[in-house]
């Protein structure tokens, strides 16, 4: 018999889990029946790093050189593989949340989840879920071929401390994820606003360039960005370039505070845009 002052209807953490893992367990094998898909987003990187890559190699034997004063390394096949590598998942994190939600309106079934138990934010951590195990397997594979088709060392440096980067810039990521994801909810449009997102973020992050460069307040702007950390923390980890704090550790925990606060604040927009749409405007609008 049920407890009358239970809580019926409220699912329990493992059943939340098993929600969050069937939404990314339903995405990975829908992945695999487009295997040109995902040899595409192997490729992209490798090509949008070969453009400058190939423009330093004609610009004559001082081009590294010239590089190098600039940047820290010589080695700009790596440098600029690293970027466009860690473009593909940032990117990734904002396409897949920002489909997941504009597809779930466009179908109607996003009305059939607020009927459940299950929350929206749990399915949109399933989706983060599958998003990280895509764009760490594409990025790490374009990586390693882009290096190899340019003949340079892929695993040179503190491959420890790049991962450890990676891995803690992915929190702070995907909490910026569901603040895109609410402007999604909110204005109902997604490919438009993902195509603008993507040089805006390429831009902030230093795909190809090293953020010094920036006047000061467009530094400071790229410094709020927390994949302009996890990139140049690889990079610095892998290549030796330098790290904003001079020491790994001291970056390393600025991406920590980013963990910490990103989440909290993406939650609390995706929740509230979503009450709001809900309370005021109705969801089936769409």
């Amino acid at each position: 018999m049920t407890h009358p002052h239970s809580r019926v209807g409220r699912p329990t953490f493992g059943q939340t889990l098993s929600a969050a893992l069937a939404e990314t367990q339903l995405r990975l094998i829908n992945i695999t029946r487009y295997p040109g898909q995902m040899v595409m987003e192997v490729v992209i990187p490798i090509v949008f790093a070969a453009m400058p890559m190939l423009l330093g190699r004609a610009s004559g034997p001082d081009a590294a050189a010239n590089f190098a004063a600039n940047t820290g390394t010589t080695n700009y096949v790596a440098y600029l593989l690293i970027g466009s590598a860690v473009f593909t998942i940032v990117s990734g994190a904002f396409w897949h949340v920002a489909y997941w939600i504009r597809f779930e309106q466009e179908t109607g079934t996003l009305e059939a989840v607020y009927l459940t138990p299950t929350s929206t934010l749990t399915l949109a951590s399933g989706v983060a879920l599958y998003s990280v195990i895509r764009g760490l397997t594409t990025a790490f594979i374009a990586y390693v071929i882009g290096c190899l088709i340019f003949q340079v060392n892929p695993f040179s440096g503190d491959l420890l401390v790049a991962l450890l980067f990676v891995l803690s810039g992915l929190v702070p990521l995907y909490g910026m994820a569901l603040v895109f994801g609410a402007v999604v909810l909110r204005v109902k449009e997604s490919s438009a606003i993902v195509n603008l997102m993507q040089w805006v973020v390429s831009f902030l992050m230093g795909m190809f360039f090293p953020v010094s460069i920036f006047p000061p307040l467009l530094r400071w702007a790229a410094l709020l960005f927390p994949p302009t950390w996890m990139t140049n923390g690889v990079r610095s980890a892998l290549l030796g370039v330098g790290f904003f704090f001079d020491v790994w550790y001291l970056d390393l925990a600025v991406l920590w505070v980013f963990m910490l606060f990103a989440p909290l604040f993406g939650f609390w927009v995706f929740n509230r845009v979503e009450r709001g749409i809900q309370r005021n405007e109705g969801i089936g609008q769409f």
